[in-house]
């Protein structure tokens, strides 16, 4: 049977539904308008702190959150907490000011990696004229040479006559590995030692001990020296005092690929007695050892306030 076509004007109901189309279409752009504003509102009005930045792990079992390590040296100085990321590296982030940001936090190259943090400069002037050792030491006054370390500031000094001639950033031992305190000589150097005990994280050789100077040996036989090693940035050794030698680290890991900091060589070089033609000496440079394990924060510092830019793009992300 044949049916009559309507015309298209007999057809209101779809006329309607393109109208509410059209309304719907209208209040949901409306709706994510607002919704937008709504979350602008919230990142401008709520607490920085709330802004889904990434950061260290708030139990950090392995201390990899710097910004956690209180020395107090640096009360009166102001940082920002910045975590590491994948493509972050020291140079990277602060060029040839490097250096100092390492020293600051007493770590070097290779233990700068993804996912740790580390305390930046909001100025870098300050970082470059840090020194928390004391330019004057009265009670190294009477000696040609004197080394003072501080544990607590994971520090060590160089005084000639009680004036500090250079100081470097040091990693002592780790608790119930504590480095001995008190007044102790140095009376033996080893340009190549190696450990008698500890081998190297892959067990292929003992652990390089490359310019070490023994300054103490206990009533157990072991024997105590400041020598080159890893700066992780906290107390780590079994007793001895490290110090930096990229070209230890080059050689033994393969990086750096270009070494710089040789704090190791200059202080061995600088303690050798005049006129030195062995290795041995009963009247070497005086070594004091003071202070206590620095502190560790069980929380970690507020973060600094996001830059604009930082505020916009995480806008944005949420949207």
């Amino acid at each position: 049977m044949f049916v009559k076509k309507r015309p298209e004007h007999h057809r209101p109901y779809e006329t309607m539904n393109c109208r509410l189309s059209v309304v719907t279409r209208g209040l949901h752009r409306l709706a994510q308008l607002i919704v937008s504003l709504g979350l602008f509102a919230m990142i401008v009005s709520h607490d920085y702190r709330e802004l889904s930045l990434p950061g260290a792990l708030p139990n950090d079992p392995a201390r990899e959150d710097l910004s956690r390590m209180i020395y107090p040296s640096q009360n009166d100085i102001p940082w920002r907490s910045h975590f590491i990321m994948p493509s972050d590296s020291l140079e990277r982030l602060f060029g040839e000011d490097w250096i100092y940001v390492a020293r600051f936090n007493r770590i070097d190259r290779r233990h700068v990696y993804p996912g740790m943090t580390i305390k930046a400069p909001f100025n870098m002037n300050d970082f470059r004229h840090y020194e928390p050792m004391e330019k004057a030491y009265p009670k190294a006054k009477p000696f040609k040479k004197y080394i003072l370390v501080n544990i607590t500031e994971q520090w060590i000094g160089a005084y000639a006559y009680g004036e500090l001639v250079f100081s470097m950033p040091a990693a002592t031992g780790k608790k119930k590995h504590e480095t001995p305190v008190g007044l102790f000589r140095i009376d033996a150097w080893d340009k190549h030692h190696t450990s008698s005990i500890y081998d190297t994280a892959d067990g292929k050789s003992r652990y390089p001990m490359d310019y070490a100077i023994r300054f103490h040996v206990a009533q157990d036989k072991i024997a105590y020296w400041i020598h080159a090693r890893d700066l992780p940035g906290k107390p780590v050794s079994h007793g001895c005092i490290g110090v930096f030698d990229e070209v230890m680290q080059q050689r033994i890991y393969n990086v750096p690929f270009e070494p710089v900091l040789k704090d190791a060589e200059k202080l061995y070089e600088w303690t050798l007695p005049d006129g030195n033609t062995t290795n041995k000496s009963r009247h070497g440079p005086i070594v004091e050892i003071i202070g206590s394990l620095p502190t560790y924060r069980a929380l970690p510092p507020p973060p600094p306030l996001p830059s604009p830019q930082d505020r916009k793009r995480l806008l944005w992300k949420k949207i």
